[in-house]
């Protein structure tokens, strides 16, 4: 098999499966309780807390451990909202999103708040003049997302964040794509909150973080205790937490490593594809975009087509169409950056990750022109455009 789908998720790394693996067997105390068994879960808490601080330049008191990165998500958003609600109503996001946030946005709608979903250029990108222009008296949060996690684009969040910090405003950023691709530091973002997730980043499924600036006040989404200082109640799954420790302290020894071949790997890609298949696009912004993400869209061919050819080869990508989630609208993305129905039902997103080959990129490279091209011979569109000397 030839996986090219992370940045949907990853590998366990096997050093992180090895670190959680005692706290499974070994050490499985409750967290909360008072004898010195369970303080070895305690303890293993505590420096996953601290690893995660390192990669993004935190506090480990800032750390909150969840369950996964869309929660990490709802809980920024809607606990800050709830939490301010007595200053304003109105909150800020943009087009390209993740659902996370926003459908957590149009929960918040249902509950008597107001938010203005921001336009984006054709790469992706929201500019920080939108985000002024957009601020009211009422504006209580303002949540961009770092990168985004389709076709890679990299927001101007250091610019918005700044914005916000002049005008007292809250800022939200979802950051689980960006950390361990880019570098994250989240003093010199000046964010008040961001949402992270261990799956992306060689880590187990099911935990995530939200880094929350200190002073910063959210009401819980979860009550029922008194863990992560009572903003995140439920047992800690200290496995997990551990495994999002290790996978932070791994990331922030190999980032640059990784992501300099990942890179080379990337454009290899890209360069192969615009050379052997006609009627194509890149999609996202040329230069400021993570360096796993390649993201195109096909015209004549629909992205669930091109996913299930790819399969038959034993090879793994995704589309940004939910036509495979039972769908038949495309990404919601692509259309934010203008891109007709049509078209942007032709999409492929290929993510590269830390075991990928030069040899699996080839191979790609090999098979997609033929795949592309059967898909066309079949569509009536590409016929029509072909009878009319369009194609």
């Amino acid at each position: 098999m030839i996986y090219f789908d992370h940045a949907a998720t990853t590998k366990v790394d096997s050093e992180v499966v090895e670190a959680m693996l005692p706290y499974y067997t070994e050490y499985f105390g409750n967290p909360s309780s008072v004898y010195s068994f369970a303080g070895k879960s305690r303890a293993a808490i505590d420096e996953a807390r601290g690893q995660v601080a390192a990669l993004i330049n935190a506090d480990p008191g800032e750390i909150v451990f969840t369950g996964g990165g869309s929660e990490a998500d709802n809980l920024a958003i809607k606990g800050y909202a709830w939490a301010h609600q007595d200053k304003g109503k109105h909150v800020i996001t943009c087009a390209v999103e993740h659902h996370a946030v926003l459908h957590t946005c149009q929960r918040l709608e249902k509950l008597g708040f107001e938010v203005t979903v921001l336009p984006v250029d054709q790469h992706g990108m929201v500019t920080p003049g939108q985000v002024e222009e957009a601020m009211r008296p009422d504006t209580i949060l303002v949540s961009i997302m770092h990168a985004n996690n389709e076709v890679g684009t990299i927001e101007p969040i250091e610019e918005i964040a700044a914005l916000c910090r002049a005008r007292k405003i809250g800022f939200h950023s979802d950051a689980v794509q960006s950390l361990g691709k880019i570098p994250v530091d989240v003093k010199k973002i000046g964010a008040d909150m961001m949402a992270f997730s261990a799956h992306k980043i060689y880590g187990p499924k099911g935990v995530g973080v939200l880094y929350l600036r200190k002073g910063m006040k959210v009401w819980p989404v979860i009550d029922g205790g008194a863990q992560e200082r009572g903003i995140r109640s439920g047992t800690e799954n200290v496995p997990g937490i551990v495994g999002m420790g290790k996978a932070c302290e791994l990331a922030n020894k190999r980032m640059e490593e990784d992501n300099k071949r990942i890179y080379t790997l990337r454009e290899r890609l890209k360069t192969g594809i615009e050379e052997k298949i006609d009627y194509m696009m890149y999609t996202g912004h040329p230069e400021k975009r993570l360096p796993n993400i390649a993201s195109f869209t096909f015209r004549y061919v629909e992205g669930e087509g091109i996913l299930l050819s790819l399969d038959a080869w034993d090879i793994c990508a995704s589309s940004g169409s939910a036509c495979t989630s039972g769908s038949l609208d495309p990404s919601h993305c692509l259309l934010a950056m203008g891109l007709p129905h049509a078209i942007a039902h032709g999409s492929l997103r290929v993510s590269l990750g830390r075991e990928n080959t030069r040899a699996e990129v080839d191979k790609l490279v090999e098979v997609l022109p033929g795949i592309v091209q059967r898909l066309r011979e079949m569509s009536p569109l590409y016929g029509d455009a072909r009878r009319k000397g369009e194609a």
